[in-house]
């Protein structure tokens, strides 16, 4: 096992550091830069990149991040750690989920050198990250004032992110198609399955997703033979259960909305979801639920206009088996 070299910087197996490439100058001359802190085994073993913020202001997996590299139980690590916590610096910095020309950098893979600034932070991170590993857990949350149920979201058909899935333990796995443009399908292109981990709100850390998450990668590593396997105690363990289709339930009508229901529940067809109510009349609405599933996002904003997404439902035949313990509490836009 030789050294790794990244960005002409090598790390010998058992070193740690940082490098920090390069991205542009700020206008004001301050120099931007994609920080990557590698972790070398002393043992051969998988390449694994963990990476947040590639929206600014989805600052969950930063935080994540941020404790898994200080766990003690990297020094027996096998293969090589690449941590990302902050890939949009920009929106991180401005707390927004976009760049500063409001491109989306999940919609700008595979980049280009000599393009806009997210088709050049796209590329840069591509060639210099997603090529030189194995596997990736790609961290979001919810977009502002939503709040997503911890989740992983895979490719269909996968039987190794499926395997990978399986051992995060999130309360469930939801098969998704890839999006154009987004990392996870630039990943694909270069055989790199990446994990997609999902909780919480945009901009806000909550500490049950925080600790899904890091007991999600830990256990992820483990069975890619890049920590050791721990013995597990009997019962703690059960199977994710596994959806395909979601479906969202919108607002019949504008007003004030006030939810009877929260994520981590599960309904069944036809449950009272919460009553939108006309401020300034006497009309109100009901809102159900049209089919059996998990309620696995929601609207945080009780000010809404006809049409907006309520809640995120998943839809499985193993619904009857899903657990609404609070401690579980897409990169998606509707």
């Amino acid at each position: 096992m030789g050294d790794f070299i990244l960005q002409g910087q090598r790390l010998a197996p058992g070193e740690r550091g940082r490098v920090d490439m390069p991205v542009t100058l700020l206008s004001n001359h301050m120099p931007v830069h994609l920080s990557v802190q590698v972790q070398r085994g002393r043992r051969p073993g998988p390449v694994l990149f963990l990476s947040g913020a590639v929206h600014g202001d989805e600052i969950i997996g930063v935080e994540i991040i941020r404790r898994i590299w200080q766990l003690p139980l990297l020094r027996g690590l096998r293969g090589t750690l690449l941590c990302i916590p902050i890939v949009n610096v920009h929106g991180f910095i401005a707390h927004t989920r976009y760049l500063p020309d409001r491109r989306d950098l999940n919609r700008s893979f595979p980049g280009s050198a000599t393009g806009s600034l997210a088709a050049r932070l796209a590329h840069l991170f591509l060639e210099e990250v997603v090529g030189r590993s194995d596997y990736g857990i790609d961290m979001h949350s919810a977009t502002l004032h939503r709040c997503n149920l911890p989740q992983i979201r895979i490719a269909p058909g996968d039987e190794r992110l499926r395997r990978l899935a399986v051992a995060f333990q999130a309360p469930i796995i939801i098969e998704a198609p890839v999006r154009a443009g987004s990392l996870r399908e630039a990943a694909r292109e270069r055989a790199v399955p990446v994990l997609l981990y999902e909780a919480g709100a945009g901009l806000r850390l909550d500490e049950s997703s925080v600790q899904g998450g890091i007991r999600g990668v830990v256990a992820v590593m483990r069975t890619l033979g890049m920590l050791p396997v721990q013995r597990e105690r009997s019962g703690l363990r059960r199977e994710p259960v596994m959806a395909s289709k979601t479906q969202w339930i919108r607002a019949p009508m504008s007003g004030l909305w006030q939810a009877c229901r929260r994520i981590g529940e599960t309904v069944e067809s036809q449950d009272l979801l919460g009553v939108i109510s006309d401020p300034i009349g006497d009309s109100a609405s009901e809102v159900r639920a049209t089919q059996a599933g998990l309620l696995i996002g929601c609207a945080e904003l009780p000010v809404v206009n006809q049409g907006d997404a309520l809640f995120h439902v998943a839809l499985s035949p193993r619904m009857a088996e899903l657990s609404t313990d609070p401690l579980f509490d897409e990169d998606e836009i509707v």
